[in-house]
């Protein structure tokens, strides 16, 4: 199985900390935020990962990380011409993924753990992971029926129907590229992920599995800081040992 992180884009939001570095290389607790979604993909299984970022950020990143062997990873590198969607950045994965299923996590996702069941590795499927939350705005967000199916997405709704977020992880099978290849960009300029996904539910092949854990994204200045705290909860540092671990969690997760 091959991983991609997507670790492009101009981190607008989290400026002026993003003058002068890309967003994925600022520190998450303990370690630079791309090693966090790095750890979740090699969780997975997968251990040949493709990272895709700006041409003026690569080096930094190759300084950083080296081909992956200190990781325990083996580590390929691609450019994304401009800021231009998340399935822009993951269609510059096509010969990387070798016509097989591809596991892809944005670089600023935040997990616990992840469970997958195994034939997601190996069906024609694609899966979603999703989030309950009590502001799922920032995010696509699944709308349901009565009997709890996904009727469709919404891209960043400002009435969300659900309070679920579609968090960044995704797992595609090959034919993901074809459909790509076919997109309009939205009003945004941009190749929008959730219209692969909803056209994985047209088809019937998309299946959502629910997070359990703690998730964040860490793309604005109060998700970091979430984020940085969860995951020192997670590691036990005496630094915040006055926390109560569970009490705190529950309201740091409950408040995005």
């Amino acid at each position: 199985m091959k991983g991609v992180i997507l670790a492009g884009g101009e981190g607008t939001r989290l400026r002026p900390l993003t003058l002068v570095t890309n967003k994925h290389l600022l520190p998450v607790f303990d370690r630079p935020m791309i090693i966090h979604p790095l750890e979740t993909l090699k969780s997975i299984g997968a251990n040949d990962i493709c990272i895709i970022t700006g041409g003026e950020y690569m080096a930094d990143f190759m300084r950083f990380l080296g081909s992956g062997s200190d990781l325990g990873v083996n580590l390929t590198y691609k450019i994304q011409d401009g800021a231009l969607g998340i399935a822009h950045a993951l269609l510059q994965t096509e010969n990387f993924s070798n016509n097989g299923k591809i596991i892809t996590i944005l670089g600023d996702n935040i997990f616990e753990w992840v469970s997958i069941p195994p034939e997601a590795f190996t069906d024609d499927n694609a899966y979603i992971f999703l989030k309950e939350m009590k502001k799922p705005q920032r995010f696509g967000v699944p709308v349901f029926d009565s009997s709890g199916n996904i009727l469709k997405i919404e891209e960043k709704p400002a009435q969300p129907k659900s309070n679920f977020a579609v968090t960044g992880l995704y797992i595609y099978p090959a034919d993901v590229f074809d459909f790509i290849k076919t997109l309009k960009p939205s009003g945004r300029g941009e190749l929008e992920i959730t219209d692969v996904n909803n056209w994985y539910l047209k088809q019937g092949r998309l299946k959502a599995i629910k997070v359990d854990g703690f998730w964040s994204d860490s793309g604005t200045l109060d998700s970091l800081l979430r984020a940085t705290l969860l995951r020192a909860l997670q590691k036990g540092s005496p630094s915040i040992g006055f926390l109560d671990k569970a009490e705190t969690i529950k309201n740091l997760t409950d408040s995005i």
